[in-house]
């Protein structure tokens, strides 16, 4: 799948582009309630049985508690499929809130692409 960019609406951009098999999102933005909401109708449809997805969030600088909930549902999704989903570039302020409320022990979540891609048993281009 050639790389696809979407900037919808709520000014949030989304990357995705399929490599070695890997479904790769990268968001670019601010994570409140509306963009989430509308983050994840172009995300969630993306979740395959069995697939395998990395959600880059390195160049998101804020996540609200609908961010956080938006992962979740990523998560529950892929989970369901039998799938595998890891994060990558979480910021530190957003790498703290994941911990503290226990959201982060859900997740796999890798410093970079390479080592997402490695994760998964694919390699990076």
């Amino acid at each position: 799948m050639p790389t696809s960019r979407i900037t919808n609406p709520e000014n949030v951009e989304i990357e995705i582009q399929s490599v070695d098999g890997v479904t790769i999102v990268v968001l670019t933005g601010e994570l409140d309630t509306n963009k989430s909401r509308a983050v994840q109708a172009n995300v969630l449809p993306l979740v395959a049985a069995r697939g395998k997805m990395i959600i880059d969030l390195s160049r998101v600088s804020y996540m609200s508690s609908a961010g956080l909930r938006f992962l979740l549902s990523l998560y529950r999704h892929t989970s369901n499929q039998d799938g595998v989903l890891i994060l990558v570039g979480l910021a530190d302020e957003i790498r703290e809130t994941m911990e503290v409320t226990g959201f982060l022990d859900f997740f796999t979540a890798c410093a970079t692409m390479q080592d997402a891609m490695e994760k998964v048993g694919a390699v990076a281009e």
